[in-house]
């Protein structure tokens, strides 16, 4: 899975080297910390490779009012009028 961002990648990276025994895991915090706990190595390595060339140096936010595709990453196109039943 691709980075979506520069930061990104920089994240995973640092996750990465810890994964490997190359950073203490315990230096660790905020984004990069959770991708340790919950990606394996491969899915960082495949994340920390992407080119950032062309990628936002950060991503946006999620609004809580825009759902989105947990598998995908992109945004959910809801018709709020079809659940009234009109």
């Amino acid at each position: 899975m691709p980075a979506k961002s520069k930061s990104q990648q920089q994240a995973a990276g640092v996750a990465l080297a810890a994964k490997k025994g190359d950073k203490k895991v315990g230096d660790l915090k905020g984004p990069s910390k959770s991708m340790y706990e919950s990606m394996s190595k491969k899915e960082l390595h495949d994340m920390a490779a992407t080119p950032t060339k062309g990628k936002p140096d950060t991503v946006a936010e999620v609004k809580p009012d825009r759902p989105i595709d947990i598998a995908s990453g992109e945004d959910v196109d809801v018709d709020k009028d079809d659940d009234k039943g009109t």
